[in-house]
């Protein structure tokens, strides 16, 4: 009996009677090794249970729960957790709408290093991987795209890159062409500084309204950007001016340029941390939660009917980062680096050793190829070459010098014999043939400009240095330009001593499988240590296996 303020007396209700939980053939665990066990079954329910003498939290698989059962001792029950599969780490509307099984997308690595082979096995494997065109004649990236289109037979978790080319919009303009014309049902817009008409394009084309009046896409585009101001022009919709344009070219309908008005540019955006390749160096924990208070921002402006998914890229190598990005709020994850390293990577075997052999701290910046003379960087593997050095070395020539004949000769000499290791004159003979055919307004611009001469020349050597990397050309091991980020050492520090040491056991599909297992493990650990479980440091700790 109770008193109340005024002075009544009445009854205080009876406390309900503890949910206990009973084993079966499997007794609750309590010792870190037990603990560490009930963490990796991630696909089983798993209970929390009070120690009987109170001292502690408990893991417990199975069994069955209800009140006292009279001859039968249980474990006060504190909390139950659903399982967790790999499948739901993201946001579910991205599987639907890009019909893959995994929140999990292979980057779309420059040059063709993402190979027809590596996007159709992530295909058939339920996730999604982009081709990689940047850098590639547009003949090689059509040739690709029709067999990636006939190959795959319909399915639409594929895509093609299209990266920005500020010096050649005639070459967006063409890639554009490639893969509305076969109908590539994703593309992925990297490297853009801002808008151009052939990423509009592609996002406006097929625009239509469903049975249902929504609004359905033609072609799903993707937007890697590193930048907030970069990441609002493509969760806006599509500019007035790059619409009636395109539709004055005939290159949209006006109904879609009408469409076009009414959604934003991409639906999803991934966020490029500490990439290799174009990157700003930004760490992921301080980018991603600014791009999703902007996304937010920019959805309620705009009024949408549907979400824009914001996915987490760079940086991610190995379980634990993979959980970080989704505990951070991604919506899928990309990764790019560790892939470079795989049977289906179209770069050299000597290349992949030197990958293998990465640690976080051997990458540095470079000089961009194709944003050369703007100054542009992007992230190499430094151990095991001397790219980096000497590709800096030519950019502080052309930004300090007019022209060639203007460097002095003990300098143009040594570019020559270390760098070059041929003429000048006889690069520019060879760059001369190979602007003729790809845009002789470049030629045109050097005869008048002996400094974009130099650049044209200097770019020779950027281009090259990829092209020997991939094709695997030892005598010039020392110029291999490899893009590569920090996640390529944490990947190789993670996998050793397991089967995915060694680059010619390396698959993409097992490791994006492994990556995700494993950061559904440690979300899990993390579920546990949060509800009060002392959850040992080993089950954060997954190894690589074989999975199916």
């Amino acid at each position: 009996m109770a008193r109340s303020p005024s002075g009544q007396r009445h009854d205080r209700p009876a406390a309900a009677p503890p949910v206990l939980w009973y084993p079966d053939d499997r007794p609750a665990g309590f010792a870190p090794a037990d603990i560490q066990s009930a963490a990796a079954s991630i696909r089983e329910t798993l209970h929390l249970v009070a120690a009987p003498d109170g001292t502690g939290i408990g893991v417990a698989l199975g069994g069955s729960m209800s009140l006292t059962v009279p001859g039968r001792r249980g474990l006060p029950l504190v909390g139950t957790l659903p399982p967790l599969y790999p499948e739901w780490l993201g946001d579910r509307s991205f599987g639907e709408a890009h019909g893959a099984r995994f929140p999990y997308v292979a980057g779309e690595m420059a040059g063709g290093i993402a190979t027809v082979a590596m996007v159709s096995a992530m295909a058939r494997a339920g996730m999604l991987g982009f081709f990689g065109a940047a850098g590639l004649d547009p003949e090689r990236v059509e040739r690709a795209t029709a067999e990636l289109a006939v190959g795959l037979g319909g399915r639409p978790n594929w895509g093609v890159n299209l990266i920005h080319s500020p010096g050649e919009p005639a070459l967006e303009d063409r890639i554009a062409g490639i893969v509305l014309r076969h109908r590539v049902p994703a593309v992925s817009a990297s490297a853009f500084m801002s808008l151009t008409p052939a990423v509009i394009r592609i996002a406006a084309h097929g625009l239509r309204r469903g049975a249902q009046g929504r609004i359905l896409r033609g072609t799903r585009l993707f937007a890697k950007v590193s930048r907030p101001e970069v990441a609002g022009l493509f969760m806006a919709p599509a500019p007035g001016a790059l619409l009636r344009a395109l539709v004055d070219r005939g290159q949209l309908t006006g109904s879609e340029a009408e469409l076009a008005a009414r959604v934003p540019v991409a639906e999803d955006v991934t966020v490029e941390a500490d990439s290799g390749g174009h990157t700003d160096n930004r760490p992921l924990t301080v980018l991603l939660p600014a791009m999703l208070a902007l996304r937010d921002e920019l959805t309620a402006a705009h009024g949408y009917d549907r979400g824009i998914r914001i996915g987490a890229a760079g940086g991610l190598g190995t379980p634990t980062a993979v959980a970080g990005a989704f505990a951070l709020g991604a919506a899928y994850v990309l990764t790019g680096s560790v892939n470079q390293a795989t049977c289906e990577a179209g770069l050299s075997d000597d290349a992949k050793e030197m990958l293998a052999r990465a640690d976080m701290t051997d990458v540095t910046m470079a000089p961009a190829a194709d944003m050369f003379e703007l100054g542009v960087k992007l992230q190499v593997l430094r151990r095991g070459t001397l790219f980096a050095a000497r590709a800096t070395r030519l950019y502080e020539l052309y930004r300090d010098h007019e022209s060639w004949e203007d460097i002095p000769p003990r300098q143009r000499d040594r570019v020559e014999q270390e760098v070059l290791q041929t003429s000048f004159g006889t690069v520019w003979a060879e760059t001369l043939r190979f602007w003729q055919q790809r845009d002789p307004a470049q030629v045109r611009r050097a005869e008048r400009d002996p400094r974009h001469r130099m650049a044209l020349v200097f770019r020779w050597y950027l281009g090259m240095s990829s092209r020997w990397a991939v094709a695997g050309h030892t005598e010039r091991r020392a110029d291999y330009q490899i893009w590569c980020g920090p996640a390529m050492g944490a990947f190789n520090r993670w996998a050793a001593d397991s089967f995915l040491a060694e680059p010619s056991r390396r698959d993409v599909v097992q490791i994006a499988l492994n990556l995700l297992e494993g950061a559904a493990v440690v979300t899990r650990a993390h579920q546990l240590r949060s509800h009060g479980v002392a959850v040992p440091a080993t089950a954060f700790a997954f190894r690589p296996r074989r999975l199916a």
